[in-house]
């Protein structure tokens, strides 16, 4: 066993065009260190509708160029079985480590397959990438990055020419393109026949971000910004100036990229501590709101001043002020969210008389909502210009919610005093989290199947009205790996996370509040409520 582990790791080293990687491998065989080549080579990184994402190293289980050229090589052969044979694929890439080299080989892959290929300028925005897509007309896009994830890892994420990020069953079709790739040395790697792009398409986009905004609207609201070590500082700012905002006081510990994220552990607005920083400038610079991107500005977190300090808003809530500022603006067509996102959009769009739908949990789904006018998950991601971006853009999302406080700014009120009229209109929407991470995936595995096993009957008090195991789907739904439990008064999802090793636990509560006097109260069984249903569900899932 141990031999063939050794062979298998010759095998792949004798391919590798990466000097780095090679190095590595060649020093992991020389060690005879076979624990490590075996968490190398025990199996391959699964392409999915999340694409690829991992650990950077050698082997068929970490983020290498081998890995990425197999990738390129399958969507190339899927592009080309489906018609695409001189389709023109766009590769946009973040500022991590190897995404330069990762999209520099997706391009000469798909040159050489016969493909036209073209390469954002500079390491830019994902939703640049979606927007270029449809912009150029494209028949594919690759945007090599792994967002939000620890600074060690990097993906490769793909959409078709709709815009949207693959779907089933294109992913098992591509994921079988790259397994019939026999050997590196089959694929054709030009060194030049690609473009390069210049800055028409990022101009292009950046013009197409004024149209979120409402012409004759206010744009007094001062922000602080952190690009979180990122590739949204400059796409912000200048999106920020077009539309005449203040310019964001930036938090310079973070504001230019860097692939390590040195200030933070998880480079995710929502881990504990990333917004440290942010707040700090804050309180020193007393702006309206803070605004903060994840590293490839896709997604867009806020923070208010709440009493005496500063609070991020949590997705929901920023989801549920998107849509009531889009309705008071007189949006038309669909409010789509994610199941696991809060009640309270169905809600805000059922009084405005407009069509909402729920999809399963990510852009690829919400993006193919019909009639989509806005969308939303809360992961802090918000789709506000879907004719524009198919995909969540954290960029033109800050540029609407700092409208939006400048709206209330210009009536004496803030994003808080809009979130309690929208708890008394529509009840006291309240969402938590319970989110495991784990190192053993089969922690994860037998958690799921002892929910399915033993359901449980009441959560926090209250009585557990309906268990559906989401393997099967519904009337509304494909299948997933999941669990909804429906409880009078509240509402409960468990499903692994498709990016991370974690089980991800998402809790709602809904309280009645008959006026603005009675909020404290509600805020306060809401806070109990979801306090002993995240105790019992952690207990039931044997967390």
């Amino acid at each position: 066993m141990q031999d063939e582990l050794i062979a298998q790791a010759r095998a792949w080293l004798a391919e590798d065009p990466d000097p780095e990687t090679r190095a590595e491998l060649a020093e992991l065989i020389d060690a005879k260190d076979h624990a490590e080549l075996a968490a190398r080579f025990g199996g391959t990184l699964q392409f999915g509708t999340a694409g690829l994402r991992g650990e950077l190293g050698a082997g068929p289980l970490r983020m290498n160029r081998s890995v990425v050229i197999r990738a390129a090589a399958g969507l190339a052969a899927y592009l080309k079985k489906n018609g695409h044979d001189n389709g023109l694929v766009v590769i946009g890439y973040d500022a991590r480590h190897k995404s330069a080299d990762f999209a520099r080989d997706t391009a000469s892959v798909m040159t050489g397959a016969g493909l036209r290929a073209a390469v954002l300028p500079r390491p830019l925005p994902t939703p640049v990438l979606a927007f270029a897509i449809r912009y150029l007309g494209a028949v594919a896009g690759v945007e090599v990055t792994a967002s939000h994830n620890p600074p060690r890892d990097n993906g490769y994420k793909v959409y078709l020419g709709d815009g949207s990020q693959i779907v089933p069953p294109a992913d098992a079709e591509i994921a079988a393109e790259i397994a019939a790739v026999p050997s590196l040395t089959v694929v054709p790697r030009p060194t030049e026949g690609w473009e390069i792009l210049d800055d028409t398409v990022l101009d292009a986009y950046l013009a197409r971000t004024d149209a979120v905004l409402a012409e004759d609207s206010p744009r007094t609201a001062r922000t602080v910004y952190t690009a979180m070590h990122g590739v949204g500082k400059d796409v912000l700012l200048a999106a920020f100036a077009r539309a005449g905002f203040p310019e964001p006081v930036l938090v310079a510990e973070q504001a230019e990229p860097d692939p390590d994220f040195p200030t933070v552990a998880f480079p995710n607005p929502e881990e504990p501590g990333a917004m440290d920083l942010a707040f700090a400038q804050a309180r020193e610079t007393g702006p309206d709101l803070v605004i903060a991107n994840d590293p490839d500005a896709d997604r867009c977190a806020v923070a208010v001043r709440d009493g005496d300090d500063w609070r991020m808003l949590r997705g929901d809530e920023v989801g549920a002020l998107l849509a009531a500022h889009l309705v008071r603006r007189g949006a038309t067509g669909t409010f789509a969210e994610s199941i696991v996102s809060s009640s309270l959009l169905g809600r805000i769009a059922g009084k405005a008389g407009l069509r909402h739908t729920e999809t399963l949990t990510g852009f690829k789904w919400i993006a193919r909502a019909e009639g989509l006018r806005y969308g939303y998950e809360e992961a802090l991601g918000y789709c506000v210009d879907p004719d524009g971006v198919r995909d969540k853009d954290g960029i033109t999302a800050a540029l609407l919610i700092t409208e939006l406080a400048s709206v209330l700014k210009e009536e004496g009120r803030t994003l808080l005093d809009l979130l309690d009229d929208l708890a008394v209109e529509h009840g006291l929407h309240a969402t938590d989290q319970l989110s495991v991470r784990v190192q053993d995936l089969s922690l994860i595995a037998a958690a799921m199947r002892r929910l399915r096993e033993q359901p449980p009957t009441r959560l926090g008090g209250l009585t557990v009205t309906r268990s559906e195991d989401l393997t099967q789907g519904t009337d509304t739904l494909p299948p997933t790996d999941g669990l909804r439990y429906t409880l009078d008064g509240a509402r409960v999802i468990v499903r692994p996370s498709g990016t991370e090793p974690k089980l991800k636990c998402y809790l709602e509560v809904v309280v009645p509040v008959a006026a603005h006097a009675g909020l404290p109260a509600a805020r306060a069984k809401a806070t109990d409520l979801l306090t002993s249903i995240k105790r019992d569900l952690a207990a039931a899932a044997g967390i």
